[in-house]
């Protein structure tokens, strides 16, 4: 196995599970942003209390194991005296992969509770002794709207930079709250949906496609889905030449439950292990 590929593997399943969306700064419809449900606390997909887990699992010549597990947490929390969402995403390469290419990932947003506008984003990243520091604070006033974003690499060194921001640009967790709050009655198959996402010193303006309903087999069960393409980012774990496919169940929830991504030698898989503190009952399953 070349060792480079394991620093992808949970930087994949984060990826895969907080990618695809953004919306306007008020949760209304705009054009330059894919239709979600309506964004209170009172209509939201999640409550504070809620706990995701998740398994990689790697394909790649007669390489086909599990590598790693992730997990996504949503807590309330207080930030300069205002109530927020705090969700938190991490990530950790299995104790067997440590020994050929350690990887600890943790992501950290904190939002508005009213419309998951974003105010605060933290990024701690150790991939095989390369390490990655970002911290975004969002600056929404009105005709200065910037991130200014802290960064920190063992390759750069430290610096500062300032990322344009519209009312489209989420950071990773972010995007994967309102993802949840997608309205599917307003997303039309084969049709795509442009996303814009921050990450690390840059934003990317991205799209997704509706595939349609679907079904996975977990070990949970079998689960009703939405299947999406999602438009990736060629680098050093992308090659840009093909979608990651993401399943997202069919029922109130909207809990990614699983996702399939070519990178540039072999396949990530992921899937949904484990839940609590669900907000709703999950009943997505084949009955």
């Amino acid at each position: 196995m070349r060792t480079a590929r394991l620093a992808g593997f949970l930087e994949v399943l984060l990826m895969s599970l907080i990618l695809p969306f953004s919306l306007s700064a008020e949760g209304v419809e705009d054009a330059r942003c894919i239709p979600v449900h309506a964004i209170n606390p009172e209509n939201l997909a999640f409550k504070a209390g809620e706990r995701l887990d998740f398994v990689v699992h790697y394909k790649w010549g007669i390489i086909n194991s599990d590598v790693g597990k992730g997990y996504c947490r949503i807590d309330s929390a207080v930030l300069n005296g205002r109530p927020v969402f705090h969700c938190s995403a991490g990530g950790r390469s299995a104790r067997f992969y440590d020994v050929f290419f350690k990887v600890r990932e943790d992501f950290q947003s904190w939002m508005t509770v009213e419309d998951l506008r974003p105010l605060k984003f933290y990024r701690d990243t150790y991939e095989g002794g390369y390490t990655a520091r970002n911290t975004y604070a969002f600056d929404w006033t009105p005709g200065h709207e910037m991130i200014d974003a802290a960064i920190t690499t063992s390759k750069k060194g430290d610096y500062s930079v300032r990322i344009p921001l519209d009312a489209c640009t989420l950071d990773l967790p972010s995007l994967l709250c309102v993802l949840r709050n997608l309205d599917f009655n307003k997303v039309y198959q084969g049709a795509r949906y442009p996303m814009t996402l921050a990450v690390n010193d840059s934003s990317f303006n991205l799209h997704f496609t509706y595939l349609g309903k679907d079904q996975k087999k977990l070990s949970l069960g079998t689960v009703n889905c939405h299947k999406l393409a999602v438009q990736v980012v060629a680098g050093e774990v992308f090659s840009g030449d093909a979608d990651m496919f993401l399943w997202l169940s069919d029922d109130d929830n909207r809990l990614p439950v699983w996702f399939m991504a070519p990178i540039l030698y072999g396949e990530v898989q992921g899937r949904l292990t484990g839940y609590s503190g669900l907000k709703h009952p999950f009943n997505a399953f084949v009955e």
